[in-house]
């Protein structure tokens, strides 16, 4: 059974500055405006890569111009 992704998301992004060990970081959450379910990143990679997963795998630009 294949997952079928929705064409639309959206979410309310939240990101501020914190203090780790004597640098200054990103922490960021994203809150599901449908849901309300909310998911806290420690970093902003972490945040890009919940957002990749949740894109799912799209074609290359070029593949559409060809």
């Amino acid at each position: 059974m294949t997952e079928e992704r929705p064409d639309y998301l959206s979410y309310l992004l939240r990101m501020w500055r914190a203090q780790e060990k004597r640098r200054e970081v990103w922490r960021a959450s994203l809150q599901h405006v449908e849901t309300g379910e909310r998911v806290s990143f420690r970093s902003l990679d972490e945040l890009f890569a919940f957002l990749r997963r949740q894109g799912g795998t799209m074609p290359d630009a070029e593949e559409h111009l060809g």
